[in-house]
């Protein structure tokens, strides 16, 4: 079973109503088992929602609000999506605050990466899970 961010596959989940459909994620997914989520909204974030970034420790919303817990909340929630299925692997959308791993947004707002995984990211390789990013499909 593969985990992967339901952004890639199409579905308007992103913070601006959008999605990031990825046709080589798709192609990769074919006749795999896999499950879709996507953090931010089941940890009640609404779509469309204002842009967040790590701040340190905390997530923080482009107007100074601490979403901090809902990006827990979501990410916990996937875990137990997962909890009593072998997974492969996890495909997620890079630079997220949830879903990013290696580098993710600063916190400027202003496209800056920094060093870091996103909240989802971060437990689930915390797990042993292995993340990757489309670009490392091949």
């Amino acid at each position: 079973m593969i985990v992967v961010s339901q952004c890639l596959l199409g579905d308007n989940c992103k913070y601006n109503g959008g999605n990031n459909y990825s046709q080589k994620v798709v192609d990769f997914l074919k006749n795999k088992e896999y499950i879709a989520v996507c953090p931010e909204q089941l940890g009640g974030l609404p779509t469309p929602r204002t842009p967040c970034e790590c701040c340190g420790k905390r997530i923080i919303n482009k107007e100074g609000e601490d979403k901090t817990q809902a990006f827990i909340d979501g990410a916990e929630r996937c875990l137990k999506l997962i909890e009593d299925k072998e997974i492969e692997c996890a495909i997620l959308q890079p630079r997220s605050p949830s879903c990013g791993k290696g580098k993710i947004y600063d916190g400027s707002f202003t496209g800056t990466l920094t060093v870091g995984n996103g909240v989802f990211a971060k437990m689930l390789l915390e797990r042993g899970i292995i993340v990757k990013h489309e670009d490392e499909l091949d």
